[in-house]
C-alpha cells in the first residue's frame, strides 16, 4: 500500500502554527469580502423579555482528566464570557463567538484548559471555552434565529452521567477558523446575557419583545450499537415548535447522531446497547 503524503501542517509545530496563520487570514478575507454585519455593539441595561435560559455546571469531574485542566477552564469562561455579555444583535446582523472574544492568549490571562483534536483529549491555552459555545448554541437552538455556523463533536468521548442535554447538540471552536456562528432572523434585537455565579455558567438570550412561540429539543431512539470498528452512540434530535397553549405545530430533524465511543465500552448502560 502506498503511504500516504504528510500534510505541510504534520511536518513539526512550525509547520502548523505558519498554516493555521494561513487559514485564519483566509477567513478574515472571506469575511471581508461577504461584507458580514457582526454584532458589536453593547447594552447596559438588561433586555426586558427572556426567549430562553440556561446553565451548565463548569466543575465537572471527567474520567481520566486533571482536575486543574477543569479550575484554568473557570478563569477562561470568566475572561470570555465578559467581551460578550450584553453584546446586542440587531435584526439581520450575525453573532460570531470569535469577532467578540478576539484571540485567547496567555497575555490577556488565558490559561491551559482541556482541548479536544482528532478525538484525542489533550490540554492548550484557553481550553474549555467550547463550553460557552455550546451554552450559546443550546439557547438558541429554542428560538427561530438561524444557526450559520457550526462544528460538531463528532465523537463520544464520556459517559452520559449527569447529561440535561440532549447528545449532539454541542459544537467545537478553534480560534478562528472554526467559529460559532448564527444570524437574528426575527424582527426583533436580542441580546445575549453570559455570567458565571456558584460554580455554574449562566446564560440568557432576552430581546423587547416576548417570543410568542416555544421551542423545545427533543432526543428519540437513543441506543447504543456494535460495530465492526467499535461502538457507537446514535439518535434522532428534534427541534420542537409549540403555540403559546402548548399545541404542537412543527417538529424539525436537526441532528442524527452516530457517534464513536471513545470511552470504555463497559461503562455502556447494557439496556441501552443493540447488537
Amino acid at each position: 500500500m502506498k503511504k500516504r503524503r504528510k500534510l505541510f501542517c504534520e511536518h513539526g509545530p512550525v509547520c502548523y502554527a505558519i498554516s493555521l496563520w494561513k487559514e485564519n487570514c483566509k477567513r478574515t478575507l472571506r469575511d471581508w469580502l461577504g461584507r458580514s454585519h457582526f454584532a458589536k455593539n453593547f447594552e447596559e441595561k438588561t433586555l426586558p423579555y427572556v426567549w430562553k435560559g440556561h446553565m451548565s455546571m463548569m466543575l465537572r469531574p471527567l474520567a481520566g482528566v486533571d482536575m486543574q485542566l477543569q479550575r484554568n477552564k473557570v478563569q477562561n469562561l470568566r475572561l470570555a464570557a465578559k467581551q460578550i455579555d450584553g453584546v446586542v444583535v440587531a435584526p439581520g446582523e450575525t453573532f460570531s463567538l470569535w469577532t467578540l472574544v478576539g484571540r485567547p492568549t496567555r497575555r490577556k490571562g488565558y490559561l491551559d484548559g482541556l482541548v479536544i483534536s482528532r478525538g484525542r483529549l489533550g490540554k492548550g491555552v484557553a481550553g474549555g471555552l467550547c463550553q460557552l459555545a455550546n451554552l450559546i448554541h443550546y439557547m438558541v437552538l429554542h428560538t427561530p434565529m438561524k444557526v450559520t455556523e457550526l462544528h460538531h463533536h463528532t465523537d463520544a468521548l464520556f459517559p452520559d452521567a449527569g447529561r440535561r442535554v440532549p447528545f449532539g447538540t454541542g459544537t467545537s471552536i478553534v480560534y478562528k477558523n472554526c467559529d460559532y456562528r448564527f444570524q437574528n432572523t426575527t424582527p426583533y434585537p436580542v441580546q445575549i446575557k453570559v455570567w458565571l455565579q456558584d460554580g455554574m455558567l449562566m446564560g440568557e438570550i432576552r430581546s423587547n419583545e416576548a417570543l410568542k412561540e416555544r421551542y423545545r429539543l427533543k432526543e428519540e431512539n437513543h441506543h447504543y450499537t456494535k460495530e465492526t470498528d467499535g461502538y457507537y452512540r446514535n439518535s434522532f434530535v428534534y427541534q420542537v415548535l409549540s403555540d403559546s397553549d402548548g399545541k404542537e405545530l412543527q417538529k424539525n430533524l436537526i441532528l442524527q447522531n452516530h457517534s464513536k465511543v471513545l470511552f470504555d465500552p463497559a461503562l455502556i448502560p447494557q439496556e441501552e446497547l443493540r447488537l
